[in-house]
């Protein structure tokens, strides 16, 4: 390695990170949730931006996968398996009209530009599956975790995660031409192994609590964030989703355990959470998102409604009146993550998908959490009444 490559390097993170923490004070100033400016930033230096920074993209990308990593694993500290999985029973039928409502958009889209049947399928599964890194990030900087809507949403971000076990697997094996027993095989492992790790999380989490708890807190952040990499990473293997295998590390831990990982793992989460939204500007080229604006600003109108009346539904069925019912819809209109691993399974299937779900998600993800901000100053459709929980 030359000595120019490392110094160039510590040049460009020391110059993102001293944007990020400008644009973050801004945000701050106008109590406003940073993720949008920090996308913007990542459009602004990623490939076809004004200042690209060709050296530091590796870190970024790395860093990325770490910080949706621990976006989930702190959210799922807030919560014990008992609660959670009462909340996953009451919320099936949210996460059928979750389906319904989100990935039918996005096939009707698929088939008015002429995709095949595997292209329908990314753009419906685009639509469909909403972002948990960002919404994680906004829950915590709008402090409302601890809302009666919250539980709602977590229940509809988990089922979603759930459902991608399913389709990723399937998509990966579409996309790539294989036959359909490969595919059947590969969601059969991923559901067994999902499935077996929710488990094992709800029956023996409070011994791994133990084994993980440890007086100096260096320690037990090492253990913690090593453990929760190895899970990430298995959930990987199977083509289901490292924020799942996160949140149920998160999930297993409880009391005082919990509440210790929370403290110091908080500054890494914010660090690497920075870098995750910065991630997902830095993978969009401009260039990709002017040809199919229009369509793509369509497409994510009608689901910005169809999330929406999903949020809605879900916090109903917590008995939340309309006022948090708008605020539940409002936070899963972000997409992101999943979006962009769906690209990378199936962009390359016709020429439009690809730079139609770069827009699509780049659209939602700087329009969702505005709109998750000033949820409480948007009109819920009629007057609250006084019996009505907000």
């Amino acid at each position: 390695m030359s000595v120019q490559t490392p110094v160039t390097l510590l040049l460009e993170l020391g110059i993102i990170l001293a944007a990020l923490s400008v644009l973050g004070a801004v945000a701050r100033r106008f109590t406003l949730s940073p993720v949008p400016l920090y996308l913007l930033a990542g459009l602004a230096i990623g490939e076809g931006g004004i200042a690209p920074v060709p050296a530091a993209g590796e870190f970024v990308e790395v860093g990325a996968a770490i910080g949706v990593v621990l976006l989930l694993l702190t959210l799922g500290l807030q919560f014990s398996p008992i609660e959670f999985t009462a909340g996953l029973r009451r919320h099936v039928p949210s996460a059928l009209v979750d389906l319904v409502l989100n990935a039918v958009p996005g096939a009707v889209a698929g088939w008015l530009i002429g995709l095949d049947a595997v292209g329908i399928l990314a753009l419906a599964g685009a639509t469909y599956i909403s972002s948990s890194g960002i919404i994680a990030r906004l829950l915590a900087d709008l402090r409302r975790l601890g809302n009666r809507e919250t539980p709602a949403i977590l229940s509809v971000l988990v089922m979603e995660d759930f459902a991608m076990a399913v389709y990723l697997p399937l998509l990966a094996v579409l996309a790539a031409g294989g036959p359909w027993w490969q595919a059947a095989l590969g969601v059969l492992a991923a559901v067994g192994a999902v499935f077996a790790a929710f488990m094992a999380s709800y029956r023996w989490g409070h011994h791994l609590g133990r084994l993980l708890a440890h007086p100096d807190a260096e320690q037990l952040m090492l253990r913690v964030l090593g453990l929760t990499l190895i899970v990430a990473a298995g959930a990987e293997l199977i083509h289901a989703s490292a924020a799942v295998g996160a949140f149920l590390v998160g999930l297993t831990l409880t009391g005082e355990t919990a509440d210790r990982s929370r403290a110091v793992l908080g500054p890494l989460r914010d660090l690497f959470a920075a870098v995750f939204f910065l991630a997902i500007g830095l993978s969009v080229d401009p260039e990709d998102l002017v040809p199919l604006l229009p369509a793509a600003l369509a497409l994510a109108a009608v689901t910005t409604v169809t999330k929406l009346a999903t949020g809605r539904y879900a916090a109903a069925r917590d008995k939340v009146g309309r006022r948090g019912q708008l605020r539940a819809g409002t936070a899963l209109i972000a997409h992101g993550e999943f979006s962009i691993v769906i690209i990378g399974l199936a962009g390359t299937l016709h020429d439009d998908l690809a730079p139609m779900i770069t827009a699509y998600v780049f659209i939602l993800a700087v329009t969702g959490p505005v709109l998750t901000r000033f949820a409480n100053a948007l009109p819920t459709g009629r007057t609250r009444t006084t019996s009505e929980v907000p």
